[in-house]
C-alpha cells in the first residue's frame, strides 16, 4: 500500500476505535503450537508494519525487529508458520496498549508458564 492509500483509510477512519495487537493472545497461541517463526503487522500494510516478533523459541527483542501494530483501519495479525490470523482487542479492552506495546508482562508470563 503507497502512502496516499494509508492517509486516506486513516482519513476515512477518523472517529473510529483503534484496535491493538493482543500480546496475550499471540502468547497463547504461540504457547499452543509452538511455531518456529512468529511475525506480526497489519492487514494491506505488512510492507509497512510487520516484523518478527518470536524467533527460536523466544520473543524477538524490540531492538533486533520493528512493527507498528495499532489502527483504527487495518487489523493487526499475527504469523505463525505462514498462518495468519486476527490477533487484536480495541483499545477500550486494553487502555494502556498502543502502536508502542512490545511483549508486555502479561504475554511474557503466559510464555514461560507455557
Amino acid at each position: 500500500m503507497n502512502s496516499i492509500e494509508a492517509f486516506a483509510r486513516g482519513k476515512a477512519a477518523e472517529g473510529n476505535e483503534s484496535k491493538v495487537f493482543d500480546w496475550d493472545r499471540a502468547a497463547q497461541l504461540i504457547r499452543e503450537r509452538k511455531p518456529s517463526d512468529v511475525s506480526a503487522g497489519l492487514s494491506m500494510d505488512w510492507e509497512w508494519t510487520g516484523g518478527d516478533i518470536y524467533r527460536d523459541g523466544a520473543p524477538v527483542l524490540a531492538e533486533d525487529t520493528y512493527v507498528y501494530l495499532a489502527s483504527k483501519w487495518a487489523t493487526p495479525e499475527i504469523n505463525m508458520d505462514g498462518d495468519v490470523i486476527d490477533c487484536y482487542k480495541m483499545q477500550s479492552q486494553v487502555p494502556d496498549w498502543n502502536s508502542d506495546t512490545y511483549w508486555p508482562d502479561s504475554a511474557l508470563q503466559i510464555l514461560k508458564d507455557g
